[in-house]
Formats: C-alpha cells, structure tokens, sequence
C-alpha cells in the first residue's frame, strides 16, 4: 500500500510517499480501506517533534480517517466488513489502508459521506466536547470564538450556536469573517482591529463574554482575558499563534474567572465513551442541519505535505482533506 512516511522531524519536506506493507489489525482493531483523511494543525506540529504525543521515527502521520472496514479483529463486536465508519488514530491516516483500535471507531450515518467524515471527529469533537463538557455553555450565554474561520473555529461557531449562545467570531480576512457569518456568528470581528476589545465591551454592553474559546493563544488569550465576565470560562484548545500564554492569576482572582485546558484525544484513554455519546449529538446536529460541515479544498495523497503545509499557513478556510485514489 501506499503512505505518507516521516523520517525525520523537520516539517513538510521531509514527507515522502513510500510503498508499506497492509497493516494488520490485531484482536482488538480494523483494518480501514481509507477513503479520505482530514488535515489538522496538529499533524504539522507531530512532523516537527513539537506535538505532546511524539511517534517513533519512522511514522505515518495523519489523525482522522474514512472509509471501509476491510477487516475485523477477533475481539471485535459490534463492527463488519463493508461498514463504512470514521476512526480516530494517534498516526497512520495517511494511507491507504490503516489500523484502528474498535473503541475508536464510530459507524457513519447513511447521510454523511466519506470526504465530510474525515474532517468530522477531531475538529467537531474538539468544539463540542470543549463547550459542553469543559465549559458547560448555555443556551444565552455570550461565547467568543477566535481563529473562527479554522477548522475547529468553525466548528466551534456552529456547535455554540446548535447549544443556543450568542456567537461573536474573530479572524484575520473578510473571507474568514464571512464564513463565520454564515455558519452562525452573530458578530464577526476582525482579529487585527486595534479597537477588538472595545468592540466586545460594546456588543456584551460592558459584561464581557461567558466563554471564549482560544485555539490560538498568544494576544488573542490576553484579549479573552480582558473580555470575560465575571465567572467567565477561557477554553485553552491550541497555539495556533505559536505563543504559548502566561496567565496572571490575579485577573482570574478578581473575576471569579477560570481557565481550562481541553486536549480532546486524551478522552480516547480515559473516557472513550464520552467520546461517542459526543458523536452522538453531532450526528443528530448534522441531521437537523445546526452543524454543515466545510471542507473548502480536496488533495490527493501525493500532496499530504501541501495539505499540510498550506493549513500551518492558515490558508485554508474551514478543513482540508487528503484523498486517496
């Protein structure tokens, strides 16, 4: 089978595409046909040596995947050849075949194809699982969202609006802003404007905002800090910035604030089962037609270090997929 292979931790140039042998699943795994693979900012920062989970040299990268079932583990319940569902991988999405663990796949609905699968469970689990378990908004609250025309920004502008908050986005470009707008910002505000801060004093008449969630640190975790509300919640979820904040406890203090950190592939160890309850309600969302996946460009696997490379640049709106042929 073809993958993508890192060698070396050095970024999209040391990828290359390398025949492999077919992996094989195990008891407790399956063994996927990958149709498609999301790209996420996290894939860029594991080729690099800078993510919190380091593989062994040599790996394949790529966390979320497509597909079919090609085979079944004996251990295995409740999964078949031919199903099409998603899975969750530490590595390995980048092929195309790869192995799952069966607790880390999740059957797909009949109305979800594979290209909008595979930009499905890190980016939407990320977002749902940050708001309703971490930060548990509600409906009315004020929720702020930055890096809102990312992938897990977007995300997260849907799945605040599907809970009932008011959404107010920020990020860099009218297109980005335009996006947020359509997904269901209520507010979307240009993350370069000097004046961001007296912006959203304005449109919470002063209050601040319940929730803000931060997948990017650096100014815009010192502009959630100086805009939340008294009892407020920062969501911590990434660096997309590269500036990894320092948080002066004594704004939390007067506040009543909190800060909490959401890495949502750490549930895979200790709560699986959170996890699918989470799929649950997001397939439901789909459904109902609150959440409308974005996936704004399609490369083949050829390309996997474009794909990455071109997220790591924030120029992709919304999720980008690797395909297989």
């Amino acid at each position: 089978m073809r993958a993508v292979v890192c060698r070396e931790l050095r970024g999209p140039d040391a990828l290359e595409l390398a025949d492999l042998p077919v992996p094989e699943p195990g008891a407790c795994g399956v063994r996927i046909r990958v149709a498609a693979a999301g790209v996420n900012f996290a894939d860029g920062l594991m080729i690099a040596g800078r993510y919190q989970e380091k593989p062994t040299l040599p790996f394949t990268p790529g966390l979320e995947l497509a597909g079919r079932i090609e085979a079944v583990g004996a251990g295995v319940r409740g999964l078949a050849v031919g199903q099409r569902v998603l899975a969750v991988v530490g590595h390995g999405a980048f092929a195309e075949q790869a192995v799952a663990l069966a607790e880390d796949v999740v059957a797909l609905p009949d109305d979800i194809d594979e290209i909008t699968a595979a930009s499905f469970a890190v980016a939407y689990g990320t977002a749902h699982g940050a708001l309703r378990w971490r930060a548990d908004l509600h409906a009315g609250e004020v929720l702020l969202v930055h890096g809102a025309g990312s992938g897990v920004g977007l995300t997260a502008v849907e799945c605040g609006k599907a809970i009932g908050a008011v959404v107010i986005a920020t990020a860099r470009g009218a297109d980005k802003l335009a996006i947020a707008r359509e997904h269901g910002a209520e507010h979307a505000l240009n993350s370069e404007d000097p004046s961001l801060r007296d912006r959203i004093r304005e449109l919470t008449d002063g209050r601040g905002v319940d929730v803000a969630y931060d997948p990017v640190g650096g100014a815009m975790f010192d502009l959630s800090l100086r805009s939340i509300a008294w009892e407020g919640r920062i969501l911590v979820v990434g660096f997309a910035s590269g500036i990894v904040p320092q948080i002066p406890a004594n704004h939390l203090l007067v506040k009543n604030a909190s800060v909490v950190g959401f890495y949502w592939g750490s549930y895979r160890r200790h709560d699986p089962e959170r996890l699918s309850n989470g799929f649950e309600e997001l397939f439901a969302w789909h459904r109902q037609g609150k959440i409308r996946p974005h996936v704004s460009q399609t490369l083949p696997l050829e390309r996997a270090a474009d794909a990455i490379r071109l997220l790591g640049e924030r120029r992709v709106l919304g999720k980008l997929v690797v395909t297989m042929p």
